[in-house]
């Protein structure tokens, strides 16, 4: 059976302040690597994003599309399918949102004030995905963990970026929760990431992104690329920051988390 790999989860320089690589730079990388696509997902402008805040909203929005629509033309040049998508960030908890587009933004010059549950149903509303990235990922920025299992459709599971440890608590938390798994390499300059790409394998080739938000709700058509040294391993580092879980109506239902994990938390 053919299977086409795609990177889920990709920032460029033009519109992502950690970016390294240009749009055009990642196509022709990562069609050297054997992907048949990629979804840029460019830091918003709430997250780690180089478009200043004091420009208006219309062209906030121009520039920040720029990576994503650099990368398009030229995939469409070259033979690389690229999609558009975007990393959105409240306080260091991270979502990959899927399914809207520049129109999408351009007509909701409020969003920057959106809550999680505002966030979650507004992509609802256009059928799109949301999908917490790198759940457990510990930095020297991120004060506390942030967990919202009833506003994502899925988690990351597996992040290139993230040591192994943190993504068997990803794992974990997804399993409890019962939400849909997604991979991702996280790439912001074109080079193999150390642990290895990331990404999901397809039964077919999308046309649209809408036809990987399918697989993704429908759990079928799709896996994601999880290697072994992800599994398993929750015990082996300690959670140095505040964990904190949220339910329905954002209420802290952090008690629960004892019921996810055979070590206890910092909560």
């Amino acid at each position: 059976m053919n299977q086409f790999k795609y990177e889920t989860h990709l920032h460029t320089k033009e519109s992502s302040a950690c970016g390294k690589a240009t749009g055009a730079e990642h196509v022709h990388f990562m069609k050297e690597q054997g992907y048949q696509g990629i979804i840029v997902t460019d830091h918003f402008l709430n997250g780690n994003s180089r478009i200043s805040k004091e420009l208006p909203w219309e062209e906030r929005i121009d520039l920040f599309c720029k990576g994503y629509e650099e990368a398009k033309k030229e995939g469409d040049r070259i033979g690389l399918d690229v999609f558009f998508g975007l990393e959105w960030n409240f306080t260091n908890d991270e979502f990959l949102i899927y399914g809207v587009d520049k129109a999408w933004l351009l007509s909701h010059p409020d969003m920057l004030s959106w809550s999680h549950t505002r966030l979650f149903e507004e992509v609802n509303k256009v059928n799109g995905l949301m999908i917490q990235a790198h759940p457990f990922r510990i930095r020297p920025y991120v004060k506390d963990l942030r967990l919202y299992p009833f506003h994502v459709h899925g988690i990351e599971v597996t992040n290139a970026q993230n040591d192994a440890p943190y993504d068997s608590y990803a794992q974990l938390y997804a399993e409890y929760y019962s939400l849909a798994v997604t991979s991702g390499s996280d790439l912001h300059w074109c080079e193999i990431p150390e642990r290895g790409f990331r990404g999901v394998l397809s039964e077919q080739r999308w046309n649209f992104v809408s036809d990987y938000i399918a697989q993704v709700k429908e759990r079928a058509g799709y896996e994601p690329v999880i290697t072994k040294d992800c599994t398993g391993l929750e015990d082996t580092v300690q959670i140095t920051v505040p964990v904190m879980l949220f339910d329905e109506k954002e209420k802290d239902i952090s008690g629960e988390l004892s019921r996810i994990f055979s070590q206890p938390l910092n909560v």
